[in-house]
C-alpha cells in the first residue's frame, strides 16, 4: 500500500466555501497581578498607602506586615515583596518620581528593619 500523500492528510480542513472556525468569543487577556490583587489571602494594606512620602510608605507597610496573620514569610519580606509587587504590576505605567518614591521606601524599610542597604 503506497503513503498517503500530504494532500490527503489535510482534506477536509480548509475546503473551499466553509467558514473557518473562529470562538464566538475573543479570549480575555490573562492578567494574574489584577486576579491577585482581587482575590488572594495577602496583607491588607491602608487606603492609597502608595499616594504617600517614601518614609509614610515603609511605615504603613511595615505596620501592615507585622499585625497581618496571613502572611508567609518574615514581616521584613512580606513588606518588600508588597512593595516589589506595587512595582511590578504598575510596569511602564508608573511615573518616574513614584519609582523613585518606591526605591526610597524600599530603603526606608531596610533602615526600619536594620538591614544592609542595596545602594552602591
Amino acid at each position: 500500500m503506497a503513503a498517503k500523500s500530504t494532500r490527503d492528510k489535510t482534506r477536509g480542513h480548509n475546503t473551499p466555501g466553509r467558514k473557518p472556525t473562529t470562538p464566538s468569543r475573543t479570549p480575555k487577556p490573562h492578567r494574574w497581578s489584577q486576579e491577585v490583587t482581587e482575590h488572594s489571602n495577602a496583607m491588607t494594606l491602608e487606603d492609597k498607602i502608595f499616594t504617600k512620602s517614601p518614609k509614610e510608605l515603609a511605615r504603613s507597610v511595615k505596620r501592615s506586615a507585622e499585625k497581618s496573620h496571613r502572611r508567609k514569610t518574615t514581616p521584613f519580606q512580606a513588606a518588600m515583596s508588597m512593595l516589589t509587587f506595587y512595582g511590578n504590576r504598575a510596569g511602564t505605567n508608573l511615573p518616574t518620581e513614584r519609582k523613585r518614591a518606591l526605591m526610597e521606601a524600599k530603603e526606608e524599610l531596610r533602615k526600619l528593619y536594620h538591614r544592609p542597604s542595596k545602594a552602591t
